[in-house]
């Protein structure tokens, strides 16, 4: 078995479900007491979020090549980014590194090409949805991406940093979510994506009626067949 190493801490809540669902899965595939072989880099997701309000990119992508490069010098044998906006500095990291990092888009498209979906929408924080980076990376797939409107994407954004993020978990939020979805699917979106490593928390599959693609569990899952050198 691989080690995986994890670049966590944004937020520490989503972190904690990365650890949780890594290891059911290994559990559940080889059974008895076995889990994963894992490590951590956690950032402190305050200092990371400051930055990311004054647009300091290049302070991000230096806090976050540092701890793939210390994932690497512990001992990992791959890296994942436990985030969705910070994976606009995807291939920078990988660039700094000698050990694959996955990429949270590519398994999440291949989860959309194996539902035979084209078209989906696409909730994450304003800066996954405004950038224009995980869009471009779906094209590359031929998967093409619906976004919300500007004031949704704002509520959107709100909840996840002034809710999701400190662990609230909010009603009133999950029918705010649901509400943009049937927007979106007016819009023709097939499925949606779960661009928030955090959305998870506040909608599950039950909720709603359009596929629903979660990037944590995706991303999870996929660490996990990378790890046991089974195929994507």
């Amino acid at each position: 078995m691989k080690t995986i190493g994890m670049i966590g801490g944004m937020s520490w809540q989503s972190s904690l479900e990365y650890y949780r669902l890594i290891n059911e899965n290994v559990q559940r595939q080889l059974g008895g007491h076995n889990n994963a072989k894992s490590l951590m880099a956690s950032v402190n997701f305050g200092e990371v979020e400051a930055m990311m309000q004054d647009d300091d990119w290049p302070a991000i992508r230096e806090e976050l090549g540092n701890a793939a490069r210390q994932l690497q010098d512990g001992g990992a044998d791959l890296v994942i980014l436990c985030t969705n906006t910070m994976h606009k500095l995807a291939d920078d990291i990988a660039a700094g590194i000698n050990i694959p990092l996955l990429n949270i888009i590519d398994a999440t498209a291949r989860e959309i090409h194996a539902a035979k979906l084209s078209r989906v929408g696409l909730l994450g924080t304003r800066f996954t949805m405004r950038d224009e980076f995980f869009v471009e990376r779906l094209a590359k797939h031929g998967i093409e991406t619906v976004l919300p409107e500007k004031l949704d994407q704002f509520e959107v954004d709100r909840i996840i940093f002034e809710e999701l993020t400190q662990g609230i978990v909010e009603n009133d939020s999950r029918n705010d979510y649901l509400r943009v979805i049937d927007r979106l699917k007016g819009e023709g979106a097939q499925g949606v994506i779960l661009g928030c490593t955090e959305i998870g928390m506040l909608l599950k599959q039950r909720d709603c009626a359009l596929p629903l693609f979660d990037t944590t569990r995706i991303h999870a899952r996929a660490a996990v067949r990378a790890a046991l050198g089974r195929t994507a």
